[in-house]
């Protein structure tokens, strides 16, 4: 089965939480602290496999977490970090944020990755908090979260050669007999529901890539038949085979209207799929007599058009169209050599990772509702996983906050004592 779109959750393995320890050695008197910190959590990236050729993976399982840290330990014991959870996906993945539809990351090259939800940091154990007034401190943190994020996955099929065009034009038999992929074919009129990659062999040394894009109608770009789901294959390719059933058709159909309908609709999908360099080819030249050959081909060259007689039935003309086919991209792509199968990237691109950047905060706002002050922002944020149960802890936040001005801007939004003071999980009572 083909599955080119997916939706999935992915969280961050949550930090390990730091502790609070102290010394507790024969003839050491006034051991000092030594918690250790907590591990940082695994993050969760997502990496173009050339060996995933599709989506499925993802359709029944959209939950990916990654593993958590480790608590820290004594004798300042740092925990153990969490393991990264690596998702393969095709080549040729658009990842995209589920809500907004923000592109995050085209995985465009085999090996390519990006870190799309980030392990949570490990908490500090006491160990870190001793200070020249703070001897025995008994402060920790917890750890952090790890980001948590609905992605949406799109595949688009990296190919260089596309094949467009109605329904039962042929399209499945073509790419059936030039390259060695086998999509159904029958003697009886249906539409291929799925792309079918092949590779084009042109000479021992040199071949490309071809995808059969499923049956186009009138109206494919606005959501009618199959075509809104599949145009997005062929905006990754670099050449557009156009193929045009020739066979005698029922009435009212003409080869050279379907050949606008199509075109209308690539241009109306996107303007730059109406730009892309296309071989128009007439298919089942089979069923048709010299003269009827000779009429058609005219009146494309009316037009202004040429028109390629193939039978891919037969395997006439199939093998001139390849050779064009080879020839178009070359001089498209320049003079080096082919085969797109042989594109791995340098060892350097193989093992890049984009890391994306989501937000960016203020280190602190202050807000206020009917019950409390709330406070968000990266340095409140770490704040916010201070265990809170020693008195400790609770003089180090008040002493934080005044640090970094956040009690002076409380006051300039009228705080008073007895006032509530909310930030992540905790609520404090304000007592000057």
């Amino acid at each position: 089965m083909f599955l080119d779109e997916a939706k999935i959750c992915v969280v961050g393995g949550r930090g390990g939480d730091g502790v609070i320890g102290f010394r507790r050695e024969k003839y050491v008197p006034k051991g000092g602290p030594d918690g250790g910190d907590g591990g940082r959590g695994g993050s969760v990236i997502l990496r173009a496999d050339p060996h995933v050729n599709t989506l499925l993976a993802f359709r029944h399982k959209v939950h990916f977490k990654a593993q958590p840290g480790q608590p820290g330990g004594k004798n300042e014991r740092h925990g153990a970090d969490g393991a990264d959870l690596i998702l393969s996906v095709p080549v040729g993945t658009v990842v995209k944020l589920l809500q907004t539809e923000e592109i995050i990351a085209d995985l465009d090259e085999p090996g390519k990755e990006v870190l799309v939800a980030r392990g949570g940091e490990g908490g500090r154990g006491n160990a870190r908090f001793k200070t020249s007034t703070r001897q025995a401190p008994r402060i920790r943190e917890k750890g952090a979260p790890g980001e948590e994020r609905w992605l949406k996955l799109e595949l688009k099929l990296l190919a260089d050669v596309g094949i467009i065009g109605f329904p039962n034009a042929g399209k499945s038999s073509l790419i059936a007999t030039i390259s060695a992929a086998r999509p159904k074919v029958a003697p009886y009129p249906f539409t291929t529901l799925i792309p079918t990659l092949g590779v084009v062999q042109v000479e021992e040394f040199h071949d490309f890539v071809i995808v059969d894009i499923p049956g186009l109608i009138e109206g494919a770009h606005e959501g009618k038949g199959l075509g809104d789901r599949f145009l997005k294959h062929v905006e990754r390719t670099r050449l557009l085979i156009h193929l045009i059933d020739l066979a005698p058709m029922e009435e009212g159909r003409d080869p050279l209207h379907d050949f606008s309908v199509i075109n209308r609709e690539l241009a109306a999908f996107s303007p730059a799929l109406a730009q892309k360099p296309q071989i128009v080819v007439g298919n089942k030249i089979d069923l048709l007599t010299t003269e009827e050959r000779h009429a058609i081909q005219q009146r494309f060259e009316g037009k202004g058009i040429e028109l390629h007689l193939i039978s891919a039935l037969t395997g006439e003309g199939t093998r001139a169209l390849v050779y064009e086919c080879y020839q178009q991209l070359q001089r498209l792509k320049g003079a080096h050599d082919f085969p797109v199968r042989e594109r791995e990237g340098t060892e350097e691109q193989r093992m890049s990772r984009r890391i994306y950047k989501f937000s960016d905060e203020p280190e602190f706002s202050v807000q206020r509702d009917e019950r409390a002050f709330i406070l968000t922002g990266r340095a409140i944020a770490r704040l916010a996983r201070l265990s809170l149960e020693e008195r400790d802890a609770q003089e180090y936040l008040y002493e934080r906050l005044e640090v970094l001005g956040v009690m002076a801007e409380l006051r300039r939004q009228g705080l008073r004592p007895g006032d509530v003071i909310r930030l992540g999980e905790h609520e404090l009572v304000y007592e000057p």
